[in-house]
């Protein structure tokens, strides 16, 4: 299954209307990972005055959505923290942002804004990366080939993952399932034949965006 998730934990602040807003997001694999990083965040910030969260978890056989607004009028954070993560396409993520306030009153709007701003930052700052299945497999060429196969490869959006030098040179490739067999038919035609295959296994793979 194919999804868009985080790199790592993002953090971020702000200040409006002297209430400070602190968001954290974190990618999850699972429903108990998001919990655990909830309560984690919500014993770090005891004293503050909320402690808003959303997480969306879908792994292709799983699938849990949950917010809480956590003392907020109800709809006013965390449905607004879930939106963000669902509006930039994300799965398998937690966000938390927390609130201390500053004794000015935001008002329902502004209090949207708010949580969804920092929920907005916090995942910015993680950076966001895709997962995806892919497969691999093993050519074997002479060294004469090793520019244009390895060009071949890299130009079909396939990547070099392994590299082995005897009599001949070996690398591992690795592509988007479904993708090894059509390069891998590509590599034949262009060596006119003169490369050796070898399917191997499938894993998954994260790259930025």
């Amino acid at each position: 299954m194919d999804y868009r998730t985080l790199k790592g934990i993002g953090t971020a602040e702000l200040v409006i209307k002297k209430s400070v807003f602190i968001g954290y997001a974190l990618p999850a694999k699972t429903e108990e990972e998001a919990k655990a990083f909830i309560s984690k965040i919500k014993a770090h910030h005891s004293d503050a005055t909320h402690n808003v969260s959303a997480y969306l978890i879908n792994d292709g056989k799983n699938f849990a959505v949950r917010y809480d607004d956590d003392g907020e009028p109800k709809g006013s954070a965390g449905k607004p923290v879930l939106k963000v993560i669902q509006n930039k396409g994300l799965s398998n993520v937690v966000v938390v942002v927390t609130r201390y306030f500053g004794g000015i009153q935001l008002g329902y709007g502004g209090l949207i804004k708010a949580y969804s701003d920092a929920a907005s930052l916090a995942i910015e700052n993680a950076g966001i990366v895709e997962v995806y299945e892919t497969e691999r497999f093993q050519v074997a060429l002479p060294y004469s080939l090793f520019h244009p196969v390895r060009e071949t490869v890299e130009n079909s959006g396939g990547r070099v993952v392994g590299e082995e030098y005897g009599e001949l040179v070996t690398f591992t490739v690795e592509t988007r399932k479904g993708e090894a067999e059509k390069l891998m038919e590509l590599l034949t035609e262009r060596t006119r034949g003169r490369v050796r295959l070898r399917s191997l296994f499938m894993s998954s793979f994260e790259g930025n965006l």
